[in-house]
């Protein structure tokens, strides 16, 4: 029962102070600092990875189970082997297939190869199609073929063999990658292991992340193998995850001696006949959000709407059905505009009127993305460390149509930088582009979460966050953050079907209380 103490511990999912998304190379560089750190072996780190996803594995499935696992013959394979020798010393039913492709095998794959033989005779060799194995539906299949060390697409018997689990029912867990699935850049081919859990070590890579990637990944799971803390510490990762420790980190106590004006004055320019809704989630989510104080700009068609469903929030209307002109915009610390305003001429004009005057940072959402998108010229007027928070058509519109998410995220660093902005590219792990270059995903939020007006909410959180004095950067994290907690919550509450957009600003309080440690 070799292994047990590490696989006891080792299967719980990574909570770090912060989630580097490190690079493919950065990650091995990861682990040979790490084997040079403490003076151990590859294969000792080798034997963590496996301990760490067998552990896993016995707290998913009943003592019976019977696993199938599919080994490469590089280091992959070599989790593959040793994960096999330790299901078979906790009792399970266990078959090792190994594609043999002719070519070489690693030292490591080598070693755990001899131990497994020491222990277990399911050992089998594909060498073509007529070896592939025949497996029930309750057979467990592991997919150890490449891990990250996929460089090409998958030919041959590897193609072969992940084709024939493709077309199988059975529950696929992929080993570190789904095979076939590169890490830092898209996947054009089809030949992809569809896992339905993916066991990966230490940090998330980019790939799961994007949404075209989401019928391979299947549910995933981050591991902790022991990995050098100083490494992750002192390595610079381009991108990184959003996780409760990092907004903790930079979320704001208030003195109880605080007065409202320490909280900021927020000014948003929201709704149009038949759109009033978008305005009031706006202010409201803008108000449970923390601002000091809150004016919202509305035509008079939804005074009596705003009044009465927002009465926190003061009120000015310009116009009867749109809103026609604005004005003493100076007096705010932040402004938000958009939700529900419609797409009218008016609009332009005091967008450029905005955007001339008001130096100070702005929160660009939906049908003003949309006027600005058909008014190129507006671009290059918004006040420099302004957000925009476009949804993906919205991104679209205004800087051209994307191949794939990769190539959406290359262009909102692109132009984050080119304008000066800070871009909130929404979606399921929304992304986040600043000017200085850093890049951030979000790691709350889900499908329930999908619903008109929840893009609404998220402006009136920015906005307020931005009012209080935060910076841009970490009023973007913040609030995008807190934005997918409480819809976290409410798809607990209310289930992701029957949400609504109110139900996330309902929940925004527990949010906080969460983020405050309160």
């Amino acid at each position: 029962m070799r292994g047990l103490n590490a696989i006891s511990i080792r299967y719980n999912f990574i909570q770090t102070y912060q989630v580097k998304l490190f690079s493919i190379e950065q990650i091995r560089a990861w682990d040979r600092y790490t084997i040079a750190e403490e003076n151990i072996a590859s294969i000792q780190l080798m034997e963590r990875a496996a301990a760490a996803c067998t552990g896993w594995l016995a707290s998913q499935f009943a003592p019976g189970a019977s696993f199938v696992i599919i080994c490469g013959k590089g280091n992959n394979g070599g989790d593959g082997l040793a994960i096999a020798r330790m299901l078979v010393e906790l009792s399970f039913k266990v078959s090792t297939f190994i594609i043999d492709d002719g070519k070489g095998k690693s030292a490591d794959f080598e070693i755990n190869l001899g131990r497994l033989s020491q222990i277990s005779k399911e050992i089998n060799f594909i060498l073509d199609k007529k070896d592939l194995p025949k497996m029930d539906g309750g057979v467990v299949i592991i997919d150890a073929l490449f891990g990250t060390g996929l460089s090409k697409k998958p030919a041959g018997i590897y193609r072969d063999v992940i084709r024939h689990i493709n077309k199988s029912t059975n529950c696929v867990v992929a080993i570190d990658m789904p095979s076939g699935l590169f890490a830092d850049r898209e996947t054009v081919h089809q030949e992809v292991m569809k896992a339905t859990t993916t066991l990966s070590f230490q940090t998330y890579k980019r790939a799961f992340l994007m949404a075209e990637n989401s019928n391979y990944c299947g549910r995933i799971v981050i591991l902790d193998i022991g990995l050098s803390s100083k490494y992750e510490h002192e390595t610079h990762a381009e991108y990184e995850l959003v996780d409760m420790q990092m907004v903790k980190s930079r979320y704001k106590k208030r003195n109880e001696f605080s007065h409202k004006g320490d909280f900021g004055y927020a000014g948003l320019i929201a709704g149009s006949y038949g759109m009033m809704g978008a305005a009031v989630l706006c202010s409201l989510s803008c108000m449970r959000s923390g601002v000091g104080k809150l004016t919202s700009t509305i035509p008079a068609c939804g005074y009596e709407i705003m009044q009465s469903t927002v009465p926190e929030a003061m009120c000015i209307t310009s116009g009867s059905r749109i809103i026609k002109k604005i004005k003493d915009f100076e007096k705010y610390d932040a402004m938000g505009i958009g939700p529900g305003i419609g797409k009218h001429l008016a609009h332009r004009i005091w967008l450029k009127e905005l955007f001339i005057n008001y130096q100070k940072p702005i929160v660009v959402d939906a049908d003003a993305l949309n006027i600005l998108a058909e008014t190129p010229s507006l671009l290059a007027k918004i006040p420099a460390g302004s957000i925009i928070t476009p949804h993906p058509k919205e991104f679209e519109r205004l800087f051209g149509v994307a191949k794939n998410s990769w190539d959406r995220i290359d262009k909102a660093k692109k132009y984050s930088k080119k304008w000066s902005i800070f871009i909130i590219l929404k979606g399921h792990h929304t992304f986040i582009a600043t000017p200085e270059g850093n890049c951030f995903f979000n790691s709350t939020g889900n499908a329930g979460m999908a619903t008109a007006g929840a893009g609404d909410v998220l402006t009136g959180i920015v906005t307020a966050l931005v009012a209080q004095g935060y910076s841009r950067e970490s009023a973007c994290l913040l609030g995008v953050y807190l934005h997918g907690l409480a819809g976290d919550m409410a798809a607990r509450a209310y289930t992701e079907e029957a949400m609504i957009a109110s139900d996330i600003i309902k929940c925004l309080p527990e949010g906080v209380k969460e983020i405050a440690g309160k």
